[in-house]
C-alpha cells in the first residue's frame, strides 16, 4: 500500500496523557493507518526528526460564523495548531435568519464582534435562511480546518418571534416552534443549542440580546427537546453580574444536567469587577457536585486572562471623549504628528480627567473599548513580550514622573504597534492555573472570530505550551496536550479525533518543543474591504496536517483546504 502521507521520525504525544514515544505515522484517506516503524512508501513524507507530533488542537469556543464565509484559512486559530473549532457559541449565529433581517443581524454581529458591517456585506454571500442551509453552505466553502457549530438561541428566537423576541416572553406555540427548529438543526448536524444569560451581551440599541429575554421555562423546554432525541450539548454564556445571580444560574444548570442528561457547558470565570464578584472555586466545586450526582457538566476557560486590547492603530480608552475624537479620526501619520505637539498633548491629557469613573458593573471586552471608564493604570499593561510579566502604565509613569496618558503617547510614538492589555476577568495567573487543573474545566475559550479588534484569545494553545509548560513547568507536555486534544474531543463527542491512534482522523501538528510560542499581536487591515482586526501568529509550528492533508507549512497556507464540517451525534447516526 502506498500511503498518502508519512510523518517520519517524530516524537508522538498521543493526546491520552501517556508518555511520549518515537514513532512514524502513516496516513491514508484522511486517517491514521500505521504507527511505529512504518516502511510503506508514501506520496508525501514529512521529516519530523526532533519534532513533537500530537493530535491537532481543538478549540470549542469560537465565533467564526461570519469569518468562515471569506477566510478559508480559519485564522488566527489555524496559526496556533488548531485543526478543529466549534463556532456559534452563546446564541450568536447567522442562521436561521429571514432575508429581511440580514442587515439587522449584521449590525448586531458588528456590535458584539467588532466586525464592520461593510466587511460582512463584502465578505458574505448570504444564500441561506434556515440553519440546515447555513450548515450546507459552510460544508461547501473551502476550509483549511474543521468546523462544528451550534444552533443559536437568539437567532432561533428572532426567527420565530421577530422583534418581539427582544422584549416579550414567547407563547406556548412559539416555544414549540423553537423546539422543532432546534431538533431540525440537530438532525442536520448541529452539535447542540447555544444561548446566553450574560449581561454584557447586548444589541446595538443597548438592550438585552434575545436569549436573555427568554424565561427559564423556554430554555428548559428546548433542552428537553434535545433530550428527547438523545443528542445535543447545551452551551450558554453564564450570569456573572453578581455572586447571588450566578448561583441562581448554576442551580438551573444543575437541574437541566440531572433531569435531561445532556452535557452542559459554560464559562468558568473569576473576577475582581462588580459587586460580590464570582470566584472560580465556587463554580468548579458546583461542577464536581453535579458530576458526582450523575450529570455531565463542563466549565470552559482560557489559558490567560480575558483582556481588552488597546493600541494607537485600533482603540484607545479615550476615544469616546470629544476632545480626542477629532485627532483619532485622522490618518495614523497625522495622529502621530499631532501627538508630538505639546499643546495638543496637554489638551488630551486634560480631557482624560473628565472620563466616566469606573463603576461596580463588570464590563466585557466590547464595552471596555466602546464605552470605557477612566482606566486603572495599575491594571493596564504595556505588552512587551508573551511571558505575562509586562510592566503596567502606572509602573512606567511613576518611574518617569509622567502622567500615564503621556506615557502612552510616548510609547505609541516610539512603536505604533504598541499594545496595551487591560485584564477584565480571570486576572490572576494563579486563578487560571486553578481552573486549568480542574478535571472538568476545558482549556478552550479563545473567542476567535469575535471582538476582532478588542480582544485576542486565539493563542491560548501556544500560550499553554510556552508559558504553563515550558516557563512555569506546572504541566508536563503530555498533560497539556491532553487538555487541548483528547479532553475537548471527548467533551464534544468527536469520537475519531483528539488522539493519535490507528483508525482516527489524521489531524496533527508538528512543532518544536523549545520554540513553540505566540508572537506579539498586531493590528492588520485584512478583513474584506480593508477593515481592521488583531492578528496573532506563532513560532515553532512546522506543519499542520488536517484530515491527512498538509494545510500549513511553517505557518503558511499550502493552498490545500481539507477541512470538514463536524456534525453532531444525531446527524452521524
Amino acid at each position: 500500500m502506498t500511503l498518502d502521507l508519512l510523518i517520519k521520525g517524530g516524537t508522538v504525544v498521543d493526546g491520552t496523557g501517556a508518555r511520549r514515544y518515537g514513532a512514524d505515522v502513516g496516513i491514508s484517506q484522511g486517517r491514521i493507518v500505521a504507527l511505529g516503524n512504518v516502511t510503506e512508501p508514501a506520496r508525501q513524507t514529512l521529516d519530523a526528526d526532533g519534532l513533537i507530533v500530537p493530535p491537532g488542537f481543538i478549540d470549542g469556543h469560537t465565533h467564526m460564523d461570519a469569518q468562515v464565509a471569506w477566510d478559508p484559512l480559519g485564522s488566527c486559530s489555524c496559526w496556533h495548531g488548531v485543526t478543529s473549532v466549534v463556532m456559534s457559541n452563546c446564541g450568536f449565529t447567522l442562521a436561521p435568519c429571514k432575508p429581511a433581517d440580514r442587515d439587522w443581524y449584521m449590525r448586531s454581529l458588528s456590535y458584539v464582534e467588532d466586525i464592520s458591517t461593510d466587511a460582512m456585506t463584502a465578505g458574505i454571500d448570504w444564500t441561506w435562511e434556515s440553519f440546515p442551509e447555513y450548515l450546507a453552505e459552510v460544508d461547501r466553502l473551502p476550509k483549511a480546518i474543521n468546523y462544528g457549530m451550534y444552533i443559536g438561541h437568539s437567532a432561533v428566537r428572532m426567527y420565530v418571534m421577530g422583534r418581539r423576541a427582544l422584549t416579550d416572553e414567547a407563547s406556548d406555540a412559539e416555544v414549540q416552534q423553537m423546539v422543532r427548529m432546534v431538533q431540525d438543526g440537530l438532525r442536520a448536524g448541529a452539535l447542540g443549542f447555544s444561548s446566553s444569560r450574560t449581561h454584557t451581551h447586548v444589541t446595538p440599541e443597548g438592550t438585552p440580546v434575545a436569549s436573555r429575554v427568554a424565561n427559564w421555562s423556554e430554555i428548559e423546554r428546548i433542552v428537553a427537546g434535545m433530550a428527547a432525541m438523545g443528542s445535543g450539548i447545551y452551551q450558554t454564556g453564564p450570569v456573572i453580574s453578581s455572586r447571588a445571580d450566578h448561583q441562581a444560574f448554576l442551580d438551573h444548570m444543575r437541574g437541566y444536567a440531572l433531569k435531561y442528561k445532556r452535557p452542559i457547558m459554560f464559562g468558568v470565570v473569576s473576577t475582581r469587577q462588580g459587586e460580590s464578584p464570582c470566584h472560580w472555586r465556587n463554580q468548579t466545586e458546583f461542577i464536581d457536585e453535579t458530576v458526582a450526582a450523575g450529570g455531565r457538566m463542563f466549565g470552559q476557560a482560557g489559558t490567560r486572562s480575558i483582556n481588552a486590547i488597546f493600541s494607537l492603530k485600533s482603540y484607545l480608552p479615550f476615544d469616546v471623549l470629544p476632545a480626542w475624537q477629532a485627532a483619532r479620526a485622522l490618518p495614523l501619520n497625522e495622529q502621530k504628528r499631532r501627538l508630538r505637539d505639546p499643546a495638543v498633548r496637554a489638551e488630551l491629557v486634560a480631557a482624560e480627567s473628565r472620563m466616566k469613573p469606573k463603576s461596580a458593573t463588570l464590563q466585557g471586552g466590547g464595552a471596555a473599548t466602546i464605552d470605557p471608564r477612566k482606566p486603572d493604570y495599575a491594571n493596564l499593561f504595556v505588552m512587551q513580550g508573551i511571558d505575562w510579566d509586562d510592566p503596567t502604565v502606572d509602573d512606567i509613569a511613576r518611574a518617569r514622573g509622567q502622567h500615564p496618558v503621556e506615557v502612552m503617547f510616548d510609547l505609541s510614538l516610539a512603536n505604533e504597534e504598541q499594545v496595551y492589555v487591560q485584564p477584565l476577568v480571570n486576572e490572576s495567573p494563579e486563578d487560571i492555573l486553578g481552573m486549568l487543573r480542574h478535571d472538568s474545566t476545558l482549556a478552550t475559550f479563545s473567542d476567535s472570530g469575535a471582538h476582532v479588534c478588542q480582544e485576542m484569545g486565539s493563542s491560548l494553545q501556544t500560550h499553554l505550551l510556552s508559558y504553563w509548560v515550558r516557563k512555569r513547568g506546572t504541566f508536563t507536555l503530555e498533560q497539556a496536550i491532553k487538555k487541548i486534544t483528547h479532553d475537548n474531543a471527548a467533551a464534544w463527542e468527536f469520537g475519531d479525533r483528539g488522539v493519535i491512534k490507528e483508525g482516527y482522523r489524521a489531524d496533527l501538528v508538528l512543532f518544536e518543543e523549545d520554540r513553540i510560542r505566540p508572537r506579539l499581536p498586531t493590528v492588520e487591515q485584512d478583513l474584506p474591504g480593508g477593515a481592521r482586526r488583531l492578528v496573532q501568529k506563532a513560532d515553532g509550528i512546522r506543519a499542520t496536517p488536517v484530515n491527512g492533508v498538509v494545510a500549513f507549512d511553517n505557518g503558511e497556507s499550502t493552498g490545500e483546504f481539507p477541512g470538514q464540517v463536524l456534525r453532531g451525534k444525531r446527524a452521524m447516526d
